[in-house]
């Protein structure tokens, strides 16, 4: 290797010659790379086509112990650094520009123990390969909506899915996490053994270490699920929404229910003159006795006439992966998100006012119904605060184009800022693109959970050696 230019902690540049890029590299089992490489574009590739960065060099994990090194390396010569598991975050966190990446990608080995109901999962597999493992036992985590996420980022910062309402955010199901500490040491962090750290990164993120292993515990899912897909006018929010929110507020908590406001997909089902109309669809998720299915998931399907019902009977595994084409790696994005206390009709029309003149057609606003499990752990339970609101909205703006973006960005951020007005707050930081305004946006996400994770951040990483999605030192 030749010598490398490479940031450090406080910005400046430095050079590393080829003896210690050299001795690093031997050290590893699986790949340094830098600009040039075979592997390296590959590996600073990320889900938003927005982000471009270039890190100085990439260290492709295979395990703890090259995690280990990486870690150590790091803290010896002081370096920018960041963490790459899944690439899903919006914001471009897992790229160091000028820095050194640790890659856990390749990392993503599922352990089931169907008698526990339990499994292992490496930090860097994706929400598919947990559910490819753990659905031949007809169980599932608690995780997202999109398996092609990672499950490192969505857990380390929360996680809400189908299973939510019922089983809680994907950290209220952690028994376990193993992380490699900022001073090079593999510890397993649990309620007995390092419990401020588990504390932390129960959705404080990767302020803390590198995480290479997660332990979850599972849940009985039936399969099929009862799944609710109807496509209604967009005209008819008001009157979908409202009923949506009445008959959620006493609805079975093996119901989850997300409104997807956008436009209607060219798919089968749909009839073409309907494909591209503005148009909210609910997806619900229903997973308990099939006996009840219709009664309980059914009111959703006919509350007025839809463009279409496309709802049926269909394994978990695979509903997980409906929303899988909206989001392919290389599209731009830029996305918000807010918690609401109440909606009523002025919520309901001004989400249809932003959705008639979104300038993307694939752009989606998301509505969660949540409550339920995860309202009732109390909020210093856990770094996550914002569990007291029963709905959250992500507005995500999807485009191709750069020449579309300001149009685009401004798109979000206007609608973001009408639903404050109308007193949202708090943000989600799995749905987040603006990581500028530091101290407020950990205000929105941990509230006054935020001294403690400072103290506990000073504690394991008192020199700021990994800053995590948004630093918290």
């Amino acid at each position: 290797m030749k010598q490398v230019k490479i940031k450090t902690l406080d910005e400046k540049m430095i050079e590393l010659d080829d003896e210690v890029l050299t001795d690093l590299s031997n050290q590893l089992k699986g790949n340094l790379l830098k600009m040039g490489d075979e592997g390296y574009d590959e590996a600073r590739e990320i889900f938003n086509g927005m982000i471009d960065k270039k890190p100085a060099l990439i260290v492709r994990a295979q395990g703890p112990a090259d995690v280990i090194s990486a870690v150590n390396f790091i803290q010896e010569h002081q370096l920018k650094s960041s963490i790459r598991a899944g690439g899903h975050n919006v914001s471009g966190a897992a790229i160091a520009e000028q820095g050194l990446v640790i890659d856990v990608s390749k990392m993503r080995s599922v352990h089931v123990n169907p008698e526990e109901q339990t499994a292992v999962v490496e930090s860097g597999a994706l929400l598919g390969d947990v559910d490819h493992e753990t659905a031949p036992f007809n169980l599932a985590a608690p995780l997202g909506v999109v398996s092609q996420t990672g499950v490192a980022g969505l857990t380390l910062h929360g996680g809400m899915g189908w299973l939510t309402r019922k089983h809680g955010l994907t950290i209220d199901n952690l028994k376990s996490i193993e992380v490699v500490t900022p001073d090079g040491e593999l510890v397993k962090a649990s309620k007995d053994n390092h419990p401020d750290l588990f504390w932390a990164l129960r959705g404080g993120g990767g302020n803390f270490g590198v995480v290479t292993a997660f332990e979850f515990d599972l849940h009985p899912v039936s399969d099929p699920i009862s799944a609710v897909i109807t496509v209604y006018p967009l005209e008819k929010t008001e009157e979908v929404m409202a009923f949506a929110r009445d008959y959620m507020s006493s609805a079975p908590e093996e119901l989850m229910l997300i409104a997807d406001f956008g436009r209607a997909p060219a798919m089968p089902g749909i009839a073409e003159e309907d494909q591209g109309r503005p148009s909210l669809i609910l997806f619900g998720c229903y997973f308990g006795s099939q006996d009840q299915a219709e009664e309980i998931a059914g009111p959703l399907q006919s509350i007025v006439e839809p463009i279409a019902d496309l709802s049926f009977p269909l394994p978990f595994k695979d509903f997980q992966q409906l929303l899988d084409a909206n989001f392919p790696v290389g599209k731009l994005y830029y996305w918000k998100s807010i918690y609401l206390d109440e909606i009523n009709d002025e919520v309901f029309d001004l989400i249809e006012k932003y959705v008639k003149k979104q300038p993307s057609p694939d752009s989606t606003t998301d509505f969660y119904f949540l409550d339920g499990s995860m309202s009732r752990v109390p909020l210093e339970a856990t770094p996550f605060y914002n569990r007291k609101y029963p709905y959250m909205v992500a507005i995500q703006s999807n485009w191709y184009g750069s020449d579309k973006s300001e149009a685009n960005i401004s798109w979000a951020r206007s609608f973001h800022s009408e639903l404050e007005k109308l007193a949202g707050e708090g943000s989600y930081l799995n749905i987040t693109g603006d990581l500028d305004k530091r101290e407020l946006v950990l205000r929105s996400a941990y509230g006054d959970n935020l001294e403690r994770l400072k103290k506990i951040k000073s504690k394991y990483d008192p020199d700021n050696i990994m800053p995590g999605l948004i630093n918290i030192s």
